[in-house]
């Protein structure tokens, strides 16, 4: 309970799933963490509740990224709370799924609202508080490569993702500040579940490509966030982690 002692975390969507693995990863570590989320508020004090438990800080804040003020305050909280910000990680995410006939102006702004405006109105208010050594973990997906049908503006959204984790890496460079893509493949979450890919023929699939032989698990994730949020990550900025078992 080291790696992170004195640091503190911003994990927007950890009230369930990946994010809230994250959010435990981290706290773990010493990190005091701000578990956000955007509805379930009950999750996310689920959520900081077994962190409290285990001998970690953490506090749930709640706001939806895909508003500048909700950004703002999530960020704010955070340095009211604990004095300080030095990891964001920028895991809120939605997606949908629709073959190109389907697609609407609301499925495509409910995507690019939440994975690719919230992402930089969110690092946008926390880059005024992260010092040298800062991290910016952004959460994106192995779809990028696979490009299912039907995930056109998912993917797109991915992919923006991305191309953003460059750009701000070369941006927030000067300031010593690194900006990482971590790219989870299928990963168990209540979310894949509720979608009804666990279980199905598409779940098959992905483990018969994937090398290791089975699709991920939420600490899977959160071990490797640790890993970026930490200084033994120290000299990776602008790089995309494939976290798939293998599979490509």
């Amino acid at each position: 309970m080291s790696k992170l002692k004195g640091k503190v975390a911003i994990v927007t969507g950890a009230s369930k799933g990946i994010g809230a693995a994250i959010a435990k990863a981290l706290a773990a570590e010493g990190a005091s963490v701000v578990v956000n989320y955007a509805s379930s508020k009950a999750g996310a004090d689920a959520v900081v509740a077994e962190i409290n438990k285990a001998g970690g800080k953490a506090v749930a804040v709640g706001g939806d990224v895909s508003k500048a003020a909700d950004a703002q305050a999530i960020v704010d909280a955070a340095v009211k709370q604990f004095g300080r910000l030095d990891v964001l990680v920028n895991n809120s995410g939605v997606y949908e799924f629709a073959p190109v006939e389907e697609i609407t102006e609301e499925h495509f702004n409910k995507q690019f609202n939440v994975n690719v405006l919230g992402l930089l109105l969110t690092t946008k208010a926390a880059s005024k508080h992260l010092p040298e050594g800062g991290s910016i973990i952004n959460i994106g997906s192995l779809v990028t490569r696979l490009t299912p049908p039907g995930s056109a503006v998912y993917s797109a959204t991915k992919g923006a993702v991305d191309a953003v984790t460059g750009v701000l890496s070369r941006e927030l460079g000067p300031r010593k500040i690194r900006v990482n893509s971590l790219n989870p493949g299928m990963v168990d979450t209540e979310g894949a579940r509720t979608a009804g890919f666990i279980g199905s023929d598409f779940h098959q699939n992905a483990i018969a490509q994937t090398p290791l032989g089975r699709i991920g698990q939420p600490d899977d994730i959160a071990s490797i966030a640790v890993f970026l949020a930490s200084d033994d990550s120290r000299w990776l900025t602008g790089e995309h982690l494939y976290a798939a078992g293998g599979m490509r």
